[in-house]
């Protein structure tokens, strides 16, 4: 295995760790829990790096895994856009 391919795979894995700390962060901040836009940033981008990696490693089951977390990921973000287009047609 390349090497660039481990560096992008531990680097999915550090994006999509971190999201966890974002939410973490944001809902102490918060006093209450909350999930941050930027919480949806770093599953988009850590799961598009570790769907890479599942796909060079050819791995079936982690493919499955993150092509569906990314799908749902990617929908979080269409629907946050999606309520700001209306709140900003609303004022």
């Amino acid at each position: 295995m390349s090497k660039s391919w481990l560096i992008i795979g531990f680097l999915g894995q550090v994006m999509f760790s971190a999201r966890f700390l974002v939410q973490w962060l944001a809902s102490e901040k918060a006093g209450k829990s909350i999930v941050p836009f930027a919480f949806w940033i770093f599953s988009i981008i850590g799961s598009a790096l570790l769907l890479s990696y599942a796909i060079y490693r050819k791995d079936p089951v982690f493919i499955l895994g993150q092509s569906t977390g990314f799908l749902i990921y990617t929908r979080n973000i269409q629907l946050i856009f999606k309520e700001k287009k209306v709140k900003k047609a609303n004022v």
